[in-house]
């Protein structure tokens, strides 16, 4: 049997079971080619019908970059074609298999199997980030492909410098079983046309769900695995919910993951009449019922929905600047929710109506990780919640082999153990444990423990952190076992220990990958000796959620300090700053050297830098760098962190291993005193109000003592300040925002009663640092009948 008769035979078997198969064309690209074009033409592939992800040009087929195979995302092909001879990439595989149509192939050309785990590519090259070079990078994440790739049903692999077939990939498949037919449910309030729209029971049961949004104070959760039509129900809904004039906001981490939702509005839209001319937009559909939906990214959503009116915004892929109009979305929909942060997705709990869409196994994220994650807050909410689980795939059977395989192989269904596996896990039950890559590829139950509490815990891990973890030569693993089960996890990155050269250019602006502390303390912050220390970033912390509050992740974290302690100067971590992850990290002797003055572009928040030394030069780094952020802390925030959240600047400071000696003239001195007990005025001397406030978060005595603020208000002593008061010291004092803002922001009924709480908040401040003061003594004693 030769490469044409086999693919016939496969595109036979795919359609009549409604599955996909995967043909390997192995060994010399050009002939991987040539056989490609010869079984496309055998298989009866219409051109139309066929994309090629190739680093090459010239096919006849549409054709996409391999770091463009994100835009086949929410498409269906009859087949692609996959050229992994160079620049592959896990992620882009990951891409690529989803878009293949029941009945279709997926084929990959790659170089002979037995060689390829140990070519040098494209991908290696990310991979080997300074002080490693190339021959540091593994193998083991290819090698386990290839073992995938020999073992699976389903795939046919050829070798095209022999022309002999190692595989044929034949499974002698039952005929498919059709859908069970879609129906409206009793008293559907859609019309009988929206439901027309839906492919599977499943997905008109979903619709009829989501009708639920048409009433505010209504929650739905549609959750599913890739494939199963949950964007497309999105859009369905959103399409009728547009026709009955409702404004229906449409958040996802990135365009091209909604399109399909609004190519299915825009469907239902026209075939119930309400279509309105709109121009070119495909980010917006108007109707003529006077509803609309409307794409923005997940910031601007937040925005949106904190104003009260609408920001027209392009989400980033293309910059484009949109139109503005007064009213605000009825309904929210967050398509692949799983991919954006807790405190994002909370946001939108102040929308009147919200739907959350989100993949359970899949390219696009964890589903898991968002159940966990996010729905006690929902829970908590004034929402009626109301659940609804997709499982039935639409482009192809159930069992399909090619995403059975391309589960096991990118662990895209990775989970860590069940709960009653580890529900009584305690601090003495606990084993420390350090896992080499080799560890983890000889036990796939432990990888797949690993990697699927890394992938529940972070809204990021994405399947080339699969391939990080087998082969990046500056990532180490340790965990907490109990009985034998992971229940907590830390992925670290070695970072520094640079030469002077890279170093040097470093600090003269060129990028260094896998050095992010030290880049941003160095290129950033214009501290050449700063990658000189070498320290391990930790890059994830997870814990499994049925043992979470135990103490499991700060034992985690002592225990590798310890190990640690002597081999490197330096632990630390970089995040996006929530006042909670201020708190962890702090209890756990991280220190605050930096807090970003942009906001990240996916979560809104701002980073957080944060170093726990481990050596002398470690203690250097971390103290000049406390002392830096201590200097222009005042400045950045009122300039670039105005904005910020006021809890998080607090604990920001209160991290902050750099006291403060506000040193007041005594011209200050009486202007701070009369504001605080007297008629004086904050405006006459607002340096000095800072500097004493900025005294009061970070520890303020000049010495070592600790701050005065604590998580939720103060330590109790006699600087004691509420939680309000602390916020009202950040607004107004270090932010600088206006009266009338804070006043609003705080509850104060005027903004003159917001001045006399201001005044009030200071007078501990005054009596703490200035007390034995003789101005202020003087100063404060001509107002003593008032205190």
């Amino acid at each position: 049997m030769d490469v044409a008769a086999l693919a016939d035979r496969l595109r036979t078997e795919a359609e009549r079971a409604n599955e996909r198969r995967l043909l390997v064309l192995a060994g010399d690209r050009d002939a991987g080619i040539d056989a490609a074009y010869t079984a496309l033409d055998a298989a009866e592939v219409a051109d139309d019908d066929v994309t090629i992800v190739s680093s090459r040009e010239g096919f006849r087929f549409e054709r996409h970059a391999p770091n463009h195979a994100g835009n086949l995302l929410g498409r269906t092909r009859g087949a692609v074609v996959f050229d992994a001879h160079e620049k592959f990439s896990p992620n882009a595989l990951g891409q690529v298999v989803g878009a293949v149509d029941g009945g279709g192939l997926l084929v990959l050309l790659t170089p002979p199997l037995s060689a390829w785990p140990e070519r040098r590519e494209w991908f290696d090259d990310h991979l080997a980030v300074p002080p490693f070079d190339l021959d540091d990078v593994g193998t083991r994440f290819r090698g386990r492909l290839v073992e995938t790739l020999r073992e699976h049903p389903g795939v046919a692999i050829v070798d095209v410098d022999s022309e002999t077939i190692d595989r044929d990939g034949l499974t002698d498949p039952w005929p498919a079983r059709p859908h069970d037919p879609p129906k409206a449910p009793e008293n559907a309030a859609f019309s009988e046309v929206v439901y027309d729209a839906c492919l599977t029971a499943d997905q008109a049961d979903a619709v009829g769900a989501l009708e639920a949004l048409r009433n505010p104070g209504h929650a739905v959760v549609v959750e599913a695995d890739r494939g199963r039509g949950k964007s497309s129900a999105a859009g369905i809904a959103a399409g009728a919910l547009a026709a009955e004039g409702k404004h229906v906001l449409v958040t996802a981490p990135a365009f091209r993951s909604a399109r399909e939702v609004f190519v299915r509005a825009a469907a239902v839209v026209d075939s119930m009449g309400y279509r309105a001319d709109n121009g070119e937009d495909e980010r917006r559909i108007e109707t003529t019922a006077g509803g609309r939906v409307q794409f923005a990214s997940p910031v601007a959503a937040v925005d949106e929905l904190g104003a009260g009116g609408e920001v027209d915004d392009h989400g980033g892929d293309d910059g484009d600047d949109g139109d503005r109009d007064r009213d605000s979305p009825d309904v929210v929909l967050v398509d692949e929710a799983a991919a954006l942060p807790v405190r994002l997705l909370s946001e939108f709990l102040s929308a009147p109506a919200v739907g959350f869409f989100t993949t359970v196994r899949g390219y696009e994220g964890a589903g898991r990780g968002f159940s966990v994650r996010f729905r006690d807050r929902l829970g908590e909410s004034e929402f009626e919640v109301t659940d609804v689980t997709l499982s039935e795939p639409i482009r192809y059977a159930p069992g399909d082999p090619l995403e059975i395989w391309a589960f096991r192989a990118l662990l895209l269904d990775a989970r860590p153990p069940v709960d009653q596996l580890v529900a009584d896990a305690t601090l003495d039950s606990v084993e420390y444990r350090a896992f080499t890559p080799e560890d983890l590829l000889a036990d796939e139950h432990l990888l797949r423990e690993v990697f699927g509490l890394l992938v529940l815990a972070h809204y990021r891990t994405e399947p080339n952190d699969l391939a990080r973890l087998l082969d990046a030569p500056n990532l180490s693993v340790r965990v907490l076992l109990h009985d034998g089960r992971v229940v907590s996890v830390a992925l670290l990155a070695r970072e520094g220990g640079l030469p002077e050269s890279t170093r040097r250019k470093m600090y003269d602006g060129q990028r260094v990958a896998g050095n992010m502390i030290p880049d941003v303390l160095t290129s950033q912050l214009r501290d050449e000796e700063a990658a000189e220390p070498v320290g391990y970033r930790v890059l994830r912390i997870a814990t499994h959620h049925a043992v979470r509050s135990r103490g499991l992740g700060s034992r985690l974290l002592s225990a590798t300090k310890e190990e640690f302690r002597g081999e490197v100067d330096w632990l630390g971590v970089g995040y996006g700053a929530t006042p909670e992850l201020l708190s962890f990290w702090r209890e756990n002797g991280y220190r605050t050297v930096h807090l970003s003055t942009t906001r990240n572009d996916t979560s809104g928040e701002y980073s957080a830098v944060m170093l726990n030394p481990l050596s002398d030069s470690g203690r250097e780094l971390a103290e000049r760098h406390s002392r830096w952020f201590r200097e222009r802390a005042i400045g950045v925030l009122s300039d670039p962190l105005r904005d910020a959240d006021p809890d998080v600047v607090r604990a920001t400071l209160a991290a902050t291993d750099a006291p403060v000696n506000p040193s007041l003239s005594d011209h200050e001195w009486r202007v701070v005193v009369g504001a605080s007990y007297g008629p004086g005025l904050y405006v006459a001397a607002p340096g000095a109000f800072r500097r004493l406030a900025l005294a009061y978060f970070v520890g303020g005595d000049g010495d070592d003592g600790d701050s005065a603020q604590s998580d939720d208000s103060t330590d109790g002593s006699e600087t004691q300040l509420s939680v309000r008061e602390e916020r009202l010291l950040v607004r107004k004092v270090l932010q600088a925002q206006l009266w009338e803002n804070v006043a609003a922001e705080l509850d104060y009924v005027s903004t003159g009663q917001c001045m006399r709480a201001l005044g009030t908040a200071f007078r501990p401040l005054v009596d703490h640092y200035g007390g034995d003061n003789d101005t202020v003594v003087e100063e404060r004693a001509r107002f003593s009948d008032e205190f």
